[in-house]
């Protein structure tokens, strides 16, 4: 099976699982593990794999609507430097610092392959599910879209520097506790907005149509993508962008524009089935683990 049929089961077997993040007593969990292959393109620093690392993880807890409280990380490598095992520890505290968050620490351990295991803990009353949008609503994100996937092009292309500048990307916790009040759905988009969109999908029960044209491209896009068609790829599919992506009443909208500290776009509207872009069906692939 690949990873999504993996998760369709565990989602059946393990009730609490299926959001960004399980929910427990108010505290918010959350786990994930990045590879050198798979994640860390040739150029990535050790700085910036502490902080995707563990941003990927307070991401989760943003989606959710949750106050990130402390993270910790897993750190393997085939033998342990020392400059490098500081540098990863600068980012990882850096991007904690962003969200008000403690980096406390983790594990070593030596593996064949530079490996980052990451977990998170927040908190909050009123999580914010992937199952409760409904037809009527609009759909929204947060930021802007691509930028993993501009900067995967400046990494092939050895511009190492901005690339890995466009890799420490900002956790919408802050964002996250602000639209909670407002919105009715939300996940994050780190496996692209075309496979968060279908998730959401499964998840509650509904339709969405999205139109190509309100998609906020992030401005590294239309300046690295060759083609409309890589555009697409790199707004779409690529994903690791990180940002929101939720439904909320059309109503709602001004109310969590006022609240949020980064721009909302409306790129469709919740529908009763199907899953479409400009009327034609969306593709349900994104960003796998493991590629």
């Amino acid at each position: 099976m690949d990873e999504r049929e993996s998760l369709t089961a565990i989602y059946e077997w393990l009730p609490d699982a299926g959001d960004d993040a399980a929910v427990v007593d108010g505290l918010v969990f959350t786990t994930d593990m990045l590879h050198q292959k798979a994640d860390f393109p040739a150029g990535t620093t050790r700085y910036t794999a502490g902080w995707r690392a563990v941003g990927a993880s307070l991401s989760d807890i943003a989606a959710m609507g949750a106050d990130a409280v402390a993270a910790v990380a897993v750190y393997a490598a085939p033998e342990f430097d020392l400059d490098e095992l500081r540098a990863f520890i600068e980012g990882a505290r850096e991007v904690c610092d962003l969200t008000d968050c403690r980096y406390v620490g983790g594990d070593l351990d030596q593996h064949e392959e530079f490996t980052v295991a990451t977990s998170a803990i927040g908190r909050t009353e009123t999580p914010t599910l992937r199952s409760t949008a409904s037809p009527g609503e609009i759909l929204c994100v947060t930021g802007t879209l691509g930028r993993t996937g501009a900067a995967l092009r400046l990494f092939e292309q050895g511009a190492s520097e901005r690339a890995n500048s466009l890799f420490q990307f900002e956790p919408r916790v802050a964002a996250g506790q602000a639209l909670t009040p407002y919105v009715s759905a939300m996940m994050d988009s780190s496996d692209g907005l075309a496979r968060s969109v279908h998730q959401l999908s499964e998840a509650s029960d509904c339709g969405f149509a999205i139109n190509w044209d309100r998609v906020p491209l992030d401005e590294t896009v239309r300046e690295l993508a060759t083609t409309g068609t890589e555009e697409r790829e790199f707004g779409l599919y690529t994903g690791e962008d990180f940002e929101l992506v939720f439904t909320i009443p059309q109503e709602q909208l001004d109310h969590a524009r006022e609240a949020s500290s980064v721009p909302i776009s409306v790129v469709g509207n919740v529908t009763d089935h199907g899953v479409t872009i400009d009327g034609e069906p969306l593709p349900d692939r994104g960003y796998t683990h493991g590629r």
